[in-house]
């Protein structure tokens, strides 16, 4: 019996070039730093035209892969967890600003992962630890009024814990759904007056911590997820 027929799909020039460009990237051949061939050059070498070579080097820059300079050869990026994962960020706040139901999601799964974080941060936690966490706390009560600067000492601080775990994609994930967070949080913080509790709950958190003391510091950082979760509010609600 003959198989069913399978049509031939003939891909497109500049996704040929970009899959050689990424393998070069990914075989060392084209390493972190080093600067890009030139358009004239890869024309050249893979006998295509300029269109073709410009989506591909597209591609890979939004990817993460090369930093694309207006008037400058592109450059090999360094691919770090944060790179990665920050190649959603664009489709995440996309889903969060059409979806409550995904940002209720997203708060959940916060929770869920900072609850784990917390309590081997906890284990783990140094003298040195301590003391970048309660310079971050000083920084955030010497904010009070002033609000992206204490929006922003509070994203740190909990970034900071996750460092202390000494995985970088935790970090980078932590750092990334706070990100996601934010838009849905600073004026509802600032209006509802709550900066000086959580405030208080940052000390809670940093006291466990302090004392390496995993239970109490998961119980801590819960009330202060718990009790703030209801500051994120989609903005459709």
């Amino acid at each position: 019996m003959a198989s069913p027929s399978e049509p031939i799909v003939r891909r497109k020039l500049s996704s040929q070039v970009f899959d050689r460009l990424k393998a070069m990237i990914t075989d060392g051949t084209l390493k972190t730093g080093d600067v890009m061939p030139s358009e004239r050059e890869l024309m050249e070498r893979f006998g295509v035209g300029r269109p073709a070579i410009r989506e591909a080097m597209q591609s890979l820059g939004n990817l993460g892969l090369i930093a694309i300079s207006h008037g400058e050869r592109a450059r090999v990026l360094p691919l770090t967890p944060r790179s990665v994962i920050s190649q959603v960020d664009l489709a995440a706040e996309i889903m969060l600003s059409t979806s409550p139901a995904a940002l209720d999601h997203l708060k959940e799964a916060r929770i869920f992962f900072e609850r784990g974080i917390v309590r081997q941060a906890a284990e783990k936690a140094s003298a040195e630890d301590i003391r970048a966490l309660r310079a971050l706390l000083d920084t955030q009560a010497d904010a009070l009024g002033t609000p992206d600067i204490f929006i922003a000492a509070d994203m740190r601080f909990h970034t900071r814990i996750a460092s202390i775990c000494g995985n970088p994609i935790f970090e980078a994930v932590s750092s990334s759904m706070l990100g996601w967070l934010k838009e849905y949080h600073t004026e509802m913080l600032i209006w509802t007056g709550r900066e000086n509790l959580t405030l208080v709950e940052h000390e809670e958190i940093l006291d466990a911590l302090g004392r390496n003391d995993a239970d109490d510091a998961e119980a801590a950082l819960i009330r202060h997820l718990e009790r703030s979760r209801a500051l994120y509010v989609h903005q459709a609600s």
